[in-house]
């Protein structure tokens, strides 16, 4: 293994940033090439795979999912450790290939009415104002902890119709899952359970220990997460005898062309899904876009000036952080691409913070333009897997920042930035600010 391929998987790497240069210079050799798995912490060495460096392979490999395979051995790098855990993560919606995926997805897409969406934007807008609104006079706050980890939290209780006072417990297995390089955050449990639900209490009492080294369980297995299983069986049940405004009610009573309907298993599938995805990915996205404009002062001279730049910025912080750094597919066929022999088996990665400063697509790639145009980001995905909540995502992003430059007349950094130890999420586990209120 050479120095650059050790530095991009190497977890301890990420603490200190990620490693752009290194991802420059293997994209400048070759648009996809061959990495090594060595052991990392308790995982034990793997086979290696094909890191898919550049943004047109990346694209090819994300729209073709017949021959680049989400569900033959799942979207994360390292395979689960049974047969048994792999055959039980193959039915999250996130690992089905179509028309599996067509089907549940189509249900979900239902389910998001505009009447929906329109309420959710609206609290959005609302709760974004006063979680900026609630830190303001104290000219102080940790920008990651106190402000972007529960707006995507309440966006993510709303579409759940999960009672507000149970919403951090999705804080708390984000983490979990999240954290499986990271020890600190994976045993960063927040949650308070005195005005929690008898159905959170429930829950609260799975939640596994760690062992005498430290470690939990693996949450990619559903023995590893018992509390979060156990809360989504509750709520779906009760979303089937109680339907709500909520989506996840109207998800429930979506029907299939077959007349089916969205089973309590599934259901709890696309919670741990929501719980993790939907929650993590926004939380790092938030502090990550104001380092970001942190770093480039005049970018933030330019938004404060002009208020019409805010969705092209959000579309170069969503580019410039890029907070899910790769998924994995694997090859059903032996197939060419980018000028490599893939064969039938392998393992095949897309490497996002790497396609997502492509020279070959962005201009002057690693430079934070807030006006840039077109964006051709690849942080939502691309093809069938196209994140479907890239909408709300852009909602509560656009929501937070117009709080930002309302109420805040300057901002800057208080502090270290404490980044998460992982080569999976680019995380942002505290970012101490201090502002002058407008």
């Amino acid at each position: 293994m050479d120095e650059l391929t050790r530095l991009v998987v190497d977890p301890d790497t990420y603490v200190r940033g990620v490693p752009h240069t290194a991802l420059a210079a293997l994209r400048a050799r070759a648009p996809v090439t061959w990495f090594p798995e060595p052991p990392i912490d308790s995982w034990p060495a793997g086979p290696g795979f094909w890191a898919v460096l550049r943004h047109a392979e990346a694209r090819t490999v994300l729209r073709t999912p017949a021959v680049f395979s989400s569900q033959a051995g799942a979207t994360q790098i390292r395979d689960p450790a049974t047969p048994a855990d792999l055959a039980y993560v193959r039915r999250m919606m996130l690992n089905l290939d179509p028309p599996e995926h067509t089907r549940l997805r189509g249900l979900l897409t239902a389910a998001f009415t505009p009447r929906a969406l329109a309420r959710l934007e609206h609290r959005i807008h609302r709760r974004a104002q006063q979680l900026v609104r609630a830190v303001t006079e104290r000219g102080t706050c940790d920008f990651a902890t106190e402000v972007a980890a529960d707006l995507p939290l309440a966006t993510l209780a709303d579409v759940f119709g999960v009672p507000e006072s149970d919403r951090w417990l999705m804080y708390d297995w984000s983490n979990r899952v999240i954290g499986y390089q990271d020890r600190e955050y994976a045993a960063s449990a927040a949650f308070d359970a005195t005005d929690a639900t008898p159905m959170a209490r429930a829950a609260l009492a799975l939640r596994p220990r760690p062992d005498p080294g430290g470690q939990l369980p693996d949450p990619r297995t559903r023995a590893g997460m018992p509390d979060l299983y156990a809360y989504a069986h509750e709520l779906g049940e009760h979303k089937r005898r109680h339907p709500g405004d909520d989506v996840m009610s109207a998800l429930m009573r979506q029907v299939d062309a077959e007349g089916g309907r969205v089973g309590v298993e599934e259901f709890e599938n696309l919670f741990w899904l929501f719980s993790v995805a939907g929650n993590e990915t926004l939380r790092n996205g938030l502090p990550g876009g104001l380092l970001a404009l942190l770093a480039h002062p005049e970018a933030l001279a330019r938004l404060r000036a002009d208020r019409a730049l805010l969705p092209t910025a959000v579309e170069e912080m969503l580019r410039w952080w890029t907070p899910v750094m790769h998924f994995r597919r694997t090859a059903t066929r032996d197939v060419e691409l980018g000028g490599a022999r893939v064969r039938a088996g392998d393992k095949v990665v897309v490497w996002f913070s790497s396609a997502n400063r492509d020279e070959r697509v962005f201009a002057d790639p690693d430079a934070f333009d807030p006006a840039r145009h077109p964006n051709d980001h690849l942080t939502f995905g691309y093809g069938p897997h196209f994140c479907l909540g890239a909408h709300l995502a852009r909602v509560q992003m656009r929501a937070l920042f117009a709080a930002v430059l309302d109420q805040w007349a300057e901002v800057e950094l208080a502090g270290q930035v404490v980044r998460l130890r992982s080569c999976f999420q680019n995380g942002v586990k505290h970012l101490p600010i201090r502002f002058t209120p407008r």
